[in-house]
């Protein structure tokens, strides 16, 4: 039975009666990374976003290099939802990505299943605290690298190098502006838990 808040252009907003099993994720990266535009372009629902112009108060708070364009910053959480089988839905929550909203990744890990993390591959040394925090609270993760215009492309190896991840962790290339490759990135992943669990 369809909601009058079902939307056309994203699907239902209730879970149909067949679901049995919810699956939390979490979307996590440095700032700026693409987090917000990840859940949001893979939810079949509206997501939810808690996102606020940046203002002079973060000036000497949040670092903006490498990120000149951006106006908006995640001040709590992304949430989105994606249905993967009639059985099995996904609910993705993109964290914040600065080290002042840590907090916050305390209770959003509650729960999880585990992280995918997304990373700049220009500014790489900024995914080091998040990957702490990974490891804290023990997330099971893989890695989207996020293709930005003009970025250099690095293999998968190399990522994994840099980022000292162990063999099995997945590195996938991805475009977050592209519900293909967000998707590809996002069952490759699964994948990659369910092998856990074998």
């Amino acid at each position: 039975m369809a909601s009058v808040l079902d939307s056309p252009d994203r699907g239902p907003v209730h879970l149909g009666r067949s679901v049995r099993t919810t699956v939390k994720i979490l979307v996590v990266g440095h700032f700026g990374v693409g987090k917000t535009t990840f859940v949001g372009n893979i939810s079949e629902i509206e997501p939810l976003r808690t996102e606020e112009l940046i203002t002079e108060a973060s000036t000497g708070v949040d670092d903006l290099a490498g990120t000149p364009d951006k106006t908006t910053t995640t001040v709590a959480l992304d949430f989105g939802r994606l249905t993967l089988s009639e059985e099995l839905v996904l609910y993705l929550f993109g964290t914040p990505g600065q080290q002042r909203f840590q907090q916050l990744w305390e209770d959003l890990s509650i729960g999880a299943l585990g992280a995918l993390l997304l990373v700049d591959p220009e500014r790489l040394g900024e995914s080091f605290p998040v990957l702490d925090l990974v490891e804290q609270y023990g997330l099971p993760c893989a890695v989207g690298v996020n293709r930005f215009d003009g970025s250099p492309s690095y293999a998968a190896d190399e990522v994994r190098e840099a980022l000292n991840l162990p063999d099995g962790v997945p590195v996938v290339p991805c475009d977050v502006r592209d519900q293909a490759s967000s998707a590809n990135t996002l069952i490759t992943f699964v994948e990659y838990l369910l092998s856990r669990t074998d």
